[in-house]
């Protein structure tokens, strides 16, 4: 996952101004390309991980799922800003700025990992004020995501679109089938949740240890790939 898609490594993401569309490829299929970039992208290690640690505390489908679209919303608005600069700007991503970036996703993968061991309790209440902390949770790391290096998948694509319309449509989908993509995933996770919780009552503290330290063990991860493997820290 670090870095696979770093916006740095990718050929055609400092886009120059002879960047044309992909020969024999439609605008109609370049938004279908798009939208399933974005369901693919949703599904990604890291993001199925650091939602599945938050929306562990709901103890409803339907309360956890929302937490997967929040996600989609706080990536999809920090993808548009970056892809946005783009495509009307010619801006580039240093290869360096593209690790930090990367880097940044292991912090708050250990964050959260770290909240949901230290907390209190098991599942949160639909009604407790403090219950939508868990969706505010999300889309910080959903905005987070959307700077790392692995949302530049939406960007090799863009690099090649010659008209702003055309590569603002695509990365407007993009975004929508990555929140499509991380609400299915997220309700596909918090069915069974639901279904233990009513079976078992220790089962919320249980599902909180569990994702957090996974959580906790992959943004480990994430930081020591990213900042010594490939060299954020110490590079040249």
């Amino acid at each position: 996952m670090p870095h696979r898609y770093a916006a740095g490594a990718i050929p055609g993401f400092c886009p120059g101004p002879g960047r044309d569309k992909i020969p024999g490829m439609s605008t109609l299929a370049l938004l279908g390309l798009g939208f399933a970039l974005g369901l693919r992208h949703a599904a990604d290690p890291d993001h199925v991980i650091a939602v599945t640690a938050i929306a562990s505390r709901y103890k409803r489908a339907g309360p956890a799922a929302r937490v997967g679209a929040v996600w989609g919303l706080g990536h999809t608005l920090t993808l548009a800003l970056v892809g946005g600069g783009v495509i009307l700007f010619n801006l580039a991503v240093p290869p360096r700025v593209a690790l930090a970036f990367e880097f940044a996703v292991g912090i708050a993968l250990t964050v959260v990992g770290m909240l949901n061991v230290a907390g209190r309790g098991g599942f949160a209440s639909d009604v407790d004020p403090g219950a939508g902390i868990p969706s505010l949770r999300a889309f910080v790391m959903g905005l987070v995501h959307g700077l790392a290096g692995s949302a530049a998948v939406a960007l090799l694509v863009l690099a090649t679109v010659r008209e702003p319309v055309a590569g603002c449509l695509y990365l407007l989908v993009f975004g929508l089938g990555t929140l499509l993509g991380m609400t299915l995933i997220t309700l596909s996770l918090a069915s069974p949740v639901a279904l233990a919780s009513r079976r078992w009552s220790w089962s919320g503290r249980g599902l909180r240890l569990a994702t957090g330290l996974v959580s906790l063990a992959f943004g480990a991860y994430v930081m020591f790939q990213t900042g010594w493997v490939e060299g954020l820290f110490g590079g040249n």
